[in-house]
């Protein structure tokens, strides 16, 4: 290992709050010796596992996205459903996973920025609010696999 490795390893990124996967991504960065960064504006417990950085911003909106598109770089691999975010981390060269698994990359965070902009739209003009299908074991499962894919491709290079 050369000097710069240590500090090109991917590092895991977790938009923390509300956050449905999270021991599925300490176990991916247990797994592959990578540090996980979990940032939440509050009520994450701190972890004894030292590849496990909890980091509290202030309750602002966005705190938490500002914060991980400031620090992540490119090869870091970024958890969020946050579409905005998302973008930010595919600017910067990260991969960016959503919590059902589905890797938003250059092809799809177009129309999926679109998409957000029209579900906006729509909420505004009808008032209804969108509804969350619940969140399951097999959800669970195909996050894990598609995480383990991911990493395993990052740190092949």
């Amino acid at each position: 290992m050369n000097e710069n490795t240590e500090n090109t390893r991917p590092r895991l990124f977790i938009d923390a709050d509300a956050c449905p996967v999270k021991a599925e991504c300490e176990r991916v960065a247990e797994r592959h010796r990578i540090e996980m960064i979990m940032v939440s504006n509050g009520g994450i417990r701190p972890s004894r596992n030292p590849l496990i950085k909890i980091v509290i911003v202030p309750p602002e909106p966005d705190a938490a996205d500002d914060w991980i598109a400031e620090n992540a770089r490119a090869r870091d691999v970024i958890i969020t459903n946050d579409i905005p975010l998302a973008s930010r981390g595919i600017e910067i060269g990260a991969r960016v996973l959503k919590a059902n698994g589905q890797e938003f990359t250059e092809a799809n965070i177009g129309n999926a920025l679109a998409g957000r902009e029209i579900a906006a739209h729509m909420r505004e003009v009808t008032g209804e609010q969108g509804r969350n299908a619940a969140f399951t074991q097999k959800d669970r499962s195909k996050f894990s696999s598609a995480l383990e894919v991911l990493v395993q491709a990052v740190l092949r290079g």
